[in-house]
């Protein structure tokens, strides 16, 4: 891994952290749609650290989650599970960006948060590895 290549790694992690963050304070102040697209984002940027220290990028999201399965789960690298979880907090956040008369409770926001935690971690347990 090059130079550059090392601080955009440790940019998008650091990215992805920091926006879990704000997802983690929406959710405190009852604004779960934004808690869940928050949560989602944060799982993206790592996402795109992940793709980014295999040399791999796309600037779409539906590029991420195919490259992301292509690249570690089908790999066995990350499992099945952190797969599933990007791709529901992606399908969610869809739902609640672009159609009317969502409404997202408490326990939704809670897992998909719940979720980017878990995702980040195992995220970031990889990248020691490498």
């Amino acid at each position: 891994m090059t130079d550059n290549t090392g601080k955009l790694v440790d940019y998008r992690f650091r990215q992805g952290r920091e926006t879990l963050a704000v997802a983690s304070e929406l959710y405190e102040t009852g604004h779960y749609k934004d808690a869940v697209n928050r949560a989602y984002y944060a799982m993206f940027y790592c996402g795109l650290g992940l793709l980014a220290a295999k040399s791999l990028g796309t600037s779409k999201h539906s590029g991420v989650l195919s490259l992301f399965s292509q690249h570690f789960i089908k790999t066995a690298e990350m499992s099945i599970e952190a797969g599933r979880h990007l791709r529901e907090a992606f399908e969610l956040r869809q739902r609640c960006d672009y159609r009317e008369f969502v409404e997202i409770t408490k326990e939704q926001a809670m897992e998909v948060i719940d979720n980017a935690k878990i995702f980040i971690d195992e995220a970031e347990k990889w990248r020691s590895g490498i």
